[in-house]
């Protein structure tokens, strides 16, 4: 009798397999904690942080993305855009030479967005959002009520090349062996001095640091939700109060959409199209537009 035997091949090295289930596991089965914290304690500002790297080239329909957010003004929210520029000056003077020489190794405008934010939420606190996510206008201020960090939980599916609805992979016990749990770095709400926020920056920094001038480093890995979901695993793998310190939000598509129909997405600004690769800002690319 002819037998055939099915071998099961996992697309996971096994310690990208095991942070995928400690994620899925967070995902799925939140633990509410009620220990008191400090994070628990302390309450980030009501501000929302933007990023692109050059206001005087944004274009219009990303325009469009960031004055959704302007409703939040009446209701005491601080709305803060920064481009290269001004970002690089916060992160020299409130972090120093060495975070700033870090920021400078980011070769694209979206590793720059993710370096910068992760020194900004760290020194200051508060709610960063990529600046083509457009507000639903629903309410916000639950975010703001404590100092954890409130993360959204993404899904990719590898034989598919897509990524896994919400509803679908947060559903307890749902699963595959070609799912990839991760947890993305937009938005990123926490108060400031946030362990987990300070652990992903080091780690994006000294990555930086240690990348070679001829080798350009991977973004999502090194200052991307790669990075900031290895930080969060290897923080639990050595301390038992995650759950004190997070948050996983299963609404944020109630409360902002990311708008994945916009020109800049068509060409190099893209950094799905520019992991890698040496990137060159052309002027033929973007709108004038004047953001107010």
């Amino acid at each position: 009798m002819n037998m055939t035997i099915t071998t099961i091949i996992d697309p996971l090295e096994a310690s990208d397999r095991k942070r995928s289930n400690f994620i899925q596991k967070l995902v799925q089965n939140p633990v509410k904690s009620n220990k008191a914290s400090s994070l628990q304690l302390t309450r980030p500002p009501k501000r929302i942080v933007r990023f692109w790297d050059d206001l005087k080239r944004i274009p219009v329909d990303v325009t469009e993305c960031i004055k959704s957010w302007v409703g939040l003004e009446t209701q005491g929210f601080e709305l803060l855009l920064f481009d290269e520029h001004n970002a690089k000056n916060f992160i020299r003077n409130q972090l120093g030479i060495r975070h700033e020489r870090a920021f400078d190794k980011c070769y694209h405008p979206a590793m720059k967005s993710d370096y910068f934010r992760l020194c900004y939420i760290y020194i200051k606190g508060g709610c960063y959002v990529d600046v083509d996510d457009v507000y639903c206008g629903n309410e916000i201020e639950h975010l703001f009520d404590d100092g954890k960090l409130k993360i959204q939980p993404l899904c990719y599916d590898v034989s598919t090349d897509k990524m896994v609805p919400l509803p679908v992979f947060a559903k307890p016990g749902a699963d595959s062996l070609n799912w990839i749990f991760y947890f993305n770095n937009n938005p990123l709400i926490a108060a400031y001095g946030h362990p987990v926020i300070e652990k992903a920056l080091s780690n994006a920094t000294f990555a930086l640091e240690q990348s070679l001038l001829n080798q350009l480093p991977e973004i999502q890995s090194t200052t991307g939700p790669g990075n900031l979901s290895k930080t969060i695993f290897d923080h639990a793998s050595n301390t038992n109060d995650i759950e004190n310190m997070l948050t996983v939000l299963h609404d944020w598509e109630d409360i902002a959409i990311t708008k994945w129909s916009l020109s800049y997405r068509n060409d190099e600004r893209n950094w799905r199209l520019s992991n890698r690769k040496t990137y060159t800002r052309s002027v033929s690319q973007t709108s004038m537009t004047g953001v107010k």
